[in-house]
Order: C-alpha cells, then structure tokens, then sequence
C-alpha cells in the first residue's frame, strides 16, 4: 500500500494518507458507476482529515449527493437526525393541523346548516400515528448515511477549536478542507422570573405529550403560538394566548394581522398588551402565571401546563464560532455573503443558522447553492432572497411574501393596493365567508407586485400565484388576463384582486 504525505497549509503540520479502493465498476436499476478511489488521511497527531465536514443533517444533509463519492465527507449531528423541520417543526405540526382542522370544522359547518359533533379526540392516537411515521424517517436516514461508503456520522455537538478544526465529542478532533454550517436554531427561552423553576414546554417537547392537556396557557404571538393556539383549541384544550404586542402576527400586514388576533380570539382567549411578570408551580402541580395587563391591572392565571413559544434563536452560539475565524451579528446569526460564505476562508453557511427567514423552503435553497459552489469554486451561484414567501397554519391560515404597506410606505415608494373579500366571489358565497381578504401591493406605474397577503382558508396555496408573479416580475394586469382561472373555484379571489391593479 502507497502512503503519502500531503501538506495541509498548518504551520509544522502534514497529513498522512493512503489510498483505499471502494468500488471498482457496478450498475444500480441501469445506472453504471465508476471506481471511486478516497484517500483517507491522518495528521502527524493522529487527528482525523476530510475533504469536507457539514454541521447538521437538516437542509445540509442533502448537500451530499453521488457527486461527492469522491470526497471524504464527515457529517456531524448533536441532535435527532433529519433536524427541525422533519422531528419538531413543519412536518409534524402539519400533521397535527389538519385533523385540528378537521375538529374545528363544526363550527363552519353549522352556519352552513350542517350539524356536526365533535365526539372526542384520542390524542395519543394522533400523536402516534404521526412519529410512526416521523422517527423511522429520521432513524433511516441516520442508518442511510452510516452505510455510506465516503460519510462518517459524528453523533456530537460539533465545535471549533481552530479554523477549520472540530471538536466533535467524546474527545475526538476532525478537520477540514471544507466546512458547511448547517447547525440550525432551537427554541428561544426568555429570562423570565420563575421559568426555570417549572415544567414548561416549547415547540421541541409539546407534540410528543402523553396526554392532551385541558387548560394550556402560551407565552408569544407569533407563527409557533397561533399553530399550537389552534391545535389544541380545536382539540378541546382551553388555551389562553400571553403577547406583549398589540396583535398578533406582528410581522404581516397591519390589517392581516389586526384580523387575525380577531379571528382567533373569538376561539381562543388572547391577551393582548400583556406581559408575565413570573410563573410558578401551585401547589396542585399545575402552572401559574402572574401577568400584567394593558392598564398596569395585575391577573393570575393558572393551566395544566405552560407552552414557551417566544421565537427561536441560531444554534450558532453552540459552535464556538470565534475560534473558527467565523463572526456572528448582534443576533448571533453567522455572517454570510451572496454566496454563502461565512467570514473564515473555506467556511459556509445556510439555513436558521445564518438567515433572518427562518423557513425551511429558505434552507433547502441555501444548500442548493451551497452544494453548488462546492462543486463548482470556480463559477459560483448567489443566493437570492427577493420574494420569500411564508405562511402561518392557523385558522385562518395566513400568507405573505414581500413587502407589507406599511414597510412599502416606509422605503417611499409610489404604490397602489387592491383588497379583495373572499365573501365577494362565488366560491365565498359557498362558503357565506365574511372574515377573510387578499391584499397585494405594487408598484404605481408598472403594476408589478411588490408585496401579497392572505388571511383565510387554503392561504397557503392561493398565494404561490402571486409569488410566481412577483418572482418573475409579470405586471398585475397580465396575470389576471393572460390566463384562464377556474369558475367557481377559490382562486378567483387572485384574479379579482389582482383586476383591482388595473388602471
């Protein structure tokens, strides 16, 4: 066997390395494969080498593809593997959405003349049919990524010690030619008197409780707040909602969210202007909150159990960033360019650990570019982040993507707005809706759009009209016109609002 040394630019340090033949010519369902040699390498110290590491197996996990066969990967993950969005996040809160809208569908239903019961709800069921399916995801893909020939899975809270250089847990170091960020966010927990002193949920815990609880309260007003205020609201929990804000959903649209805090009001209780000045256990084993209303009037509120639910925060303050060369902004998000790079020379960066719009069809973009620019050094792709829509799986649902009126009044710009009832389309009267609206924004003199939101049923999928619109820059009225929308259907209330651009 030949060994070579290979210099790794480290003062008084060299790799050792030899080559090690995986495969020499096979064919999979009619595609052939070439040999793929990898060089396995070693510093002087013992210190294991690879061509290229990635810090957590979310969006960064697909990072690896049959192109990297030829590198030696490491692939490092603290947590459950497949990350948010898969084990605590999108996935199955979804999954717990649809049969909470299933639950709250009674109300609907009566004023439709329907009378409908809702006879009980087996929690434990739901929940278990859910991670049935959620945890072999997770543990196939960590056994996928073991059998592979050119990956080694590092199940460690990977941290730097030097540029390029990991801890990786149980005393072991790793280095790299390459290193990508994908470590992800996790759950703010605000400094609150008496929180740590109580048994609290967040969104990483509360889906997987053994039992439904039957009074809940929630501290925050944003998108994890209103999906779980529904959920369990529809389940027969009775959930009280604590923000600060004046609304919420502070993010949208003034009027989307001034709707919203009603909508869901009229299920649930939502406080409003109101801050928690200290939690603590009673005596009976539930949880109490001392809150502080708009007036300054002072409230106690006891509920079986207290869900956190204030934002999340980048996992990059786990990652020992400065010994990496790496920076951080005041958020202690990492630092990227248009590219994705990171600050540190050979270091990337994508997904909630890097950007504002933590979403997960935002991460998977970053690694699609990610991916690229490792491939391809030389002829690199940027990142764009013009028309990034979000979406909200309450009830009503809510959708956005681009700028809200107020931000469109802020920069100065010259706009028109159109506003458009889904009670005022044929598929609205179906429905005998009254609450629910389209609001887009664009431009004065080119009716391109420069921002669209949507409060009510099916928000989510109305809107990706408006974001095709706004992403290839179509004027207005050449989306309303320039096709055939379906008669009766719900995607009307598009086209009208969009009609109401026109000059």
């Amino acid at each position: 066997m030949r060994f070579d040394f290979a210099d790794d630019g480290s003062a008084g340090r060299r790799r050792l390395c030899h080559p090690r033949l995986i495969v020499a010519r096979f064919q999979v369902r009619g595609k052939r494969y070439r040999a793929v040699t990898l060089w396995l390498c070693w510093h002087d110290g013992g210190v294991r080498h690879f061509d290229l590491c990635i810090i957590g197996t979310g969006s960064g996990n697909s990072i690896i593809d049959d192109r990297f066969d030829h590198l030696s990967v490491a692939l490092v993950e603290m947590g459950t593997f497949g990350g948010t969005c898969l084990n605590v996040g999108c996935i199955p809160s979804k999954m717990f959405v649809h049969p909470a809208d299933l639950a709250a569908s009674t109300i609907q239903a009566a004023r439709l003349g329907v009378d409908l019961d809702l006879q009980g709800v087996r929690w434990r069921e739901i929940r278990d049919r859910i991670f049935a399916r959620i945890d072999p995801k997770a543990a196939n893909g960590r056994a996928y990524r073991y059998r592979s020939h050119n990956v080694t899975v590092f199940d460690g809270r990977g941290s730097f010690v030097a540029p390029r250089e990991l801890d990786v847990g149980a005393g072991q170091t790793i280095t790299a030619d390459r290193v990508v960020i994908a470590a992800g966010s996790r759950p703010m927990v605000p400094e609150l008197p008496g929180l740590s002193s109580v048994d609290f949920l967040t969104s990483d815990t509360v889906m997987r409780r053994s039992e439904l609880p039957q009074s809940m309260i929630i501290i925050g007003g944003g998108y994890v707040s209103a999906e779980f205020a529904h959920i369990f609201s529809a389940f027969g929990t009775t959930v009280t909602v604590v923000n600060r804000s004046e609304v919420l959903l502070r993010r949208e649209d003034v009027e989307i969210a001034e709707r919203f805090t009603d909508l869901l009001g009229r299920r649930v209780d939502v406080r409003v202007s109101t801050r928690v000045k200290e939690v603590e256990s009673t005596p009976d084993g539930r949880v109490r909150a001392r809150l502080e209303g708009p007036a300054g009037e002072l409230e106690q509120l006891d509920a079986d159990v207290l869900l956190v639910a204030t934002g999340r925060t980048s996992n990059g303050d786990t990652l020992d960033l400065e010994h990496g060369g790496i920076e951080a902004d005041d958020d202690g998000l990492i630092i990227v360019d248009e590219y994705q790079r990171t600050t540190a020379d050979g270091v990337f960066a994508l997904g909630d650990v890097s950007s504002r719009q933590q979403l997960k069809h935002v991460a998977n973009k970053d690694a699609r570019v990610v991916q690229h620019n490792l491939l391809h050094p030389d002829s690199m792709i940027t990142s764009s982040h013009r028309a990034v829509p979000r979406a909200v799986f309450s009830m009503p649902q809510v959708a956005s993507v681009g700028l809200t009126e107020a931000q469109a009044t802020e920069e100065g710009m010259d706009y028109v707005v159109s506003r458009q009832d889904y009670g005022d389309t044929a598929f609205g009267w179906a429905m005998e809706d009254l609450d629910h609206f389209v609001k887009v924004i664009a431009h004065a003199e080119s009716k391109v759009l420069i921002g669209a939101h949507v409060i009510g049923p099916q928000a989510s999928s109305l809107i990706q009209p408006l974001i095709h619109a706004m992403s290839f820059e179509q004027p207005a009225p050449e989306v309303a016109r320039g096709q055939y929308w379906i008669h009766p259907a719900m995607t009307e209330v598009i086209e009208n609002a969009l009609l109401g651009l026109a000059d």
